[in-house]
């Protein structure tokens, strides 16, 4: 298999570690409920990239599972943290949104699903740290307006539509100066309870 996904390296770094390329995630650690969800959902057209539609558009759901599980089981040392490009105050606004939430807005802190380490949980929750501020942004944005969909009740979609610009800037800002814990392995399933339910994330 790491032969077999070279392609995605070029994009996604040695092992799924990321590039310096802001807007190609990395892969490495994620559970790897999420990324077969994420791969099945470029192979169906419910997530548009047309270099990822085209590339996994013939590929059965056995072979997805098992790409799936190589970037999983990869654990290679998160990348370095860039200094923040915003104000305290930015960082501060993000931090209360990510480890708090907005209760006034309906929105749920992001530790609440993704776990007080944000590392994530298995089987389908993933990790959001070693990610770029423009990438986190991008995808919440995606959610927002619609463009980035996933199993119902998708409740991404329902937390990003209460979002700001000003939230998600700062969301992204923070999530994005965190150091790497010392174990950036998802949480066992059932580690936590969810504040809601969630189609990507089975009972």
């Amino acid at each position: 298999m790491e032969a077999r996904v070279q392609a995605c390296t070029i994009c996604h770094g040695d092992e799924g570690k990321g590039t310096n390329d802001v807007y190609f995630p990395r892969l490495a650690g994620k559970p790897a409920g999420y990324l077969y969800n994420q791969l099945l959902a470029f192979r169906t057209g419910r997530r548009h990239y047309p270099p990822m539609n085209y590339l996994l558009e013939f590929l059965p759901e056995p072979y997805l599972k098992a790409m799936a599980e190589y970037f999983a089981e990869q654990h290679p040392p998160l990348p370095a943290i860039a200094p923040p490009e915003v104000s305290q105050e930015v960082l501060a606004h993000g931090q209360g949104l990510v480890t708090h939430g907005d209760a006034a807005r309906s929105i749920p802190a992001c530790a609440s699903c993704h776990g007080a380490s944000l590392t994530g949980m298995e089987p389908a929750i993933p990790g959001l740290l070693g990610l770029r501020p423009a990438y986190v942004s991008a995808q919440l944005g995606a959610w927002r307006y619609g463009t980035r969909t996933a199993k119902a009740p998708d409740c991404m979609q329902v937390v990003a539509g209460h979002l700001t610009e000003d939230d998600v800037k700062a969301v992204a800002a923070w999530l994005s100066s965190l150091p790497a814990p010392a174990n950036a392995s998802p949480a066992p399933k059932g580690t936590y309870t969810l504040p809601f339910d969630c189609g990507s994330q089975p009972n």
